[in-house]
């Protein structure tokens, strides 16, 4: 009982379960991470134009609503031949509450003529951790994975565009990775590894 009082409670501002998985995963024992819609807390309007605005909201949003230290994650995928897009959009890509698989149909129809060579991606992620109210100096942590946009999807692990997305090193997509191995070469894990050094330190 001594040990679990001893964890830091941080309201993780997102309902993704998917998420909530990944971030639990890589923070460890020593965090203990609740879903913000376990406490209530509504989403809050994505108005920025750039991930770590919108991570930034989310973050201070859901401080304030709480009073407890946040973590927010934005993060997307940002496709070269389609100019970056669907970038910000990513989760909304299809429209207001698409799906993972509405979002991959638009994708696959957006890039059908996009030859093999010329479908390069990556997925870039701003992870940002504030604790306490609106004049706390943010945490920012940001990392980046490359790789490619296949034209069938592959996998069934993940979630979000992770079926379409190839890992080049590895050959696999972010579906077929186990979750310990994406988690050391995606995006998100990069982040997280980065904020975690910045908590320790």
């Amino acid at each position: 009982m001594e040990e679990q009082s001893l964890r830091l409670k941080i309201v993780l501002a997102t309902g993704n379960p998917g998420k909530l998985r990944e971030l639990q995963r890589m923070l460890g024992e020593r965090f203990e991470l609740i879903p913000q819609t376990a406490l209530g807390v509504s989403e809050v309007e994505e108005t920025g134009a750039t991930f770590a605005e919108n991570a930034l909201l989310k973050a201070r949003h859901a401080a304030a609503v709480t009073g407890l230290p946040a973590i927010a994650d934005d993060s997307g995928l940002e496709v070269d031949a389609l100019n970056g897009a669907p970038g910000v959009r990513s989760a909304r890509y299809a429209g207001e509450g698409a799906t993972d698989a509405d979002n991959n149909q638009k994708l696959l129809e957006a890039m059908s003529a996009i030859p093999a060579e010329d479908r390069t991606a990556n997925f870039r992620s701003v992870v940002v951790f504030v604790d306490g109210g609106p004049d706390s100096e943010p945490l920012v942590a940001e990392g980046e994975w490359s790789g490619q946009i296949l034209k069938v999807p592959r996998g069934e692990g993940g979630f979000g565009y992770d079926p379409l997305f190839l890992d080049k090193k590895s050959g696999l997509t972010g579906a077929e990775l186990a979750p310990d191995e994406k988690n050391a070469r995606s995006h998100r894990g990069q982040a997280i590894k980065k904020l975690c050094d910045l908590l320790k330190a």
